[in-house]
């Protein structure tokens, strides 16, 4: 039985064909200086959030389920298929991150409509009414006392609907403060805090006052640099919230299971190829994405929606890539901001992925995956004014529909956070 009659799902099912945004109406791609009338061409949604792109996705609610959902992505062009490794006998918080994660990614304005598959009706029915509050078009399908070929020609026949449907969707001329822009570095060397993570913060530094929702992260590369990460919270009692934060996860995962000073991982041997020699290095680095002038109003569990307004965030996150990208989309987040130095090729399967780097030897050796190249800045023939204007142009350009290096080589990592080993 299809789960759609769970709960009420508003599905504007419309006829008719829509009127094509033409070159002539479309605004320059090239993002004006004057950022608070700085405009994008989005999708806005049922709940009034705008998105830059405009998936179909089949979501599977465990890994049983990988195989239908990607039977029906094959068989329904036009959709997209998001398989991962857990759900099943997951328990406790580390339950509430997995729902949390998979509902959020359903609900990110970036997706049109949702198709949900689980091997059983109850958890699988939990994730269609979470998606289904947003009011966006989402069905669910339990695989059991069905078997997989009957779900999969029932999913396909659904998510042919969804798929046509979504295709008439019109974008609309929306203000830059309907972005949500999250950011998370990596593979970090030397040029990385120099450059690249300095142009994402000159970004924030222009676009939040503007009222854009910015978010940073990466818990444990804070380490060395907590005192001033903490400075930056915008109250006292913001500041000791993510404090504990901080704490919890130094105390609690890597000072219980390190075995050595750096916990094998931090920084990676490609940091330290690249010339960072400990993990407080690495920190003053990574702080430079937040710029100078903003102050976080909130500290956000992983997925976790901010509720605040507009405004910077930092969320509580892994600092392996496709674990906190996924964590911040699920948060709602449209579009990532990735500063990197070595190079990195991460992409994610709904929100477009723009990388960042100053590194000459990456924009020789690995120039396919970089979209904004601020090499001119240890050349010292480019400001760091200048390289966040140059972000700001490739973040309004990639919202207008130009997809990231990742996104045309097929990179869409995802990777859910889980906690602990399950029951």
């Amino acid at each position: 039985m299809s789960l759609s009659n769970i709960v009420e799902v508003k599905s504007p099912f419309v006829g008719g064909a829509t009127d094509q945004l033409t070159t002539k109406n479309l605004p320059s791609k090239r993002a004006s200086k004057d950022f608070k009338n700085a405009k994008f061409w989005g999708w806005r949604r049922e709940n009034d959030r705008v998105g830059v792109r405009n998936h179909v996705v089949i979501l599977p609610l465990d890994d049983l389920s990988n195989a239908a959902c990607e039977a029906v992505a094959n068989n329904v062009k036009g959709t997209m298929a998001i398989p991962h490794a857990y759900g099943r006998l997951q328990f406790g918080e580390d339950l509430e991150i997995h729902f949390r994660t998979l509902i959020g990614i359903g609900s990110n304005p970036n997706v049109a409509a949702v198709v949900v598959i689980g091997i059983e009706e109850g958890w699988t029915g939990r994730v269609v009414e979470g998606i289904a509050k947003t009011g966006k078009p989402v069905v669910g399908f339990g695989i059991e006392t069905f078997g997989d070929i009957a779900t999969i020609a029932r999913a396909s026949y659904q998510a042919k609907r969804f798929v046509q449907w979504a295709t008439e969707l019109e974008r609309e001329l929306c203000p830059i403060s309907d972005l949500w822009v999250s950011t998370k570095c990596g593979e970090s060397d030397t040029t990385t805090g120099l450059s690249s993570c300095p142009t994402v913060g000159n970004m924030y530094d222009k676009l939040i006052p503007h009222g854009i929702y910015g978010v940073f992260g990466e818990t444990s590369e804070i380490t060395g640099a907590e005192h001033l990460c903490k400075e930056r919270a915008a109250t006292p009692e913001i500041a000791d919230k993510w404090y504990k934060m901080w704490k919890a996860y130094q105390d609690d995962v890597i000072e219980a299971h390190k075995t050595d000073d750096l916990s094998d991982s931090q920084p990676t041997k490609g940091n330290i190829a690249g010339g960072l020699s400990s993990i407080e290095e690495k920190a003053l680095g990574n702080l430079e994405k937040i710029g100078h002038k903003s102050k976080f109003i909130d500290a956000l569990e992983p997925a976790e929606a901010p509720a605040k307004g507009p405004g910077l965030y930092y969320m509580d996150t892994s600092s392996a890539a496709a674990e906190c990208v996924t964590l911040m989309a699920a948060a709602g987040y449209v579009v990532h901001t990735f500063p990197t130095g070595q190079g990195n090729v991460i992409g994610n399967p709904v929100v477009p992925v723009i990388k960042i780097s100053g590194n000459p030897k990456t924009l020789r050796t690995m120039g396919e995956h970089i979209d904004v190249d601020v090499t001119g800045v240890l050349r010292r023939d480019m400001t760091l004014d200048q390289a966040g204007d140059s972000l700001i142009d490739m973040i309004v350009r990639t919202a207008n529909g130009r997809l990231t290096a990742a996104e045309s080589l097929g990179h869409r990592e995802f990777s859910l956070t889980k906690l602990y080993r399950s029951a």
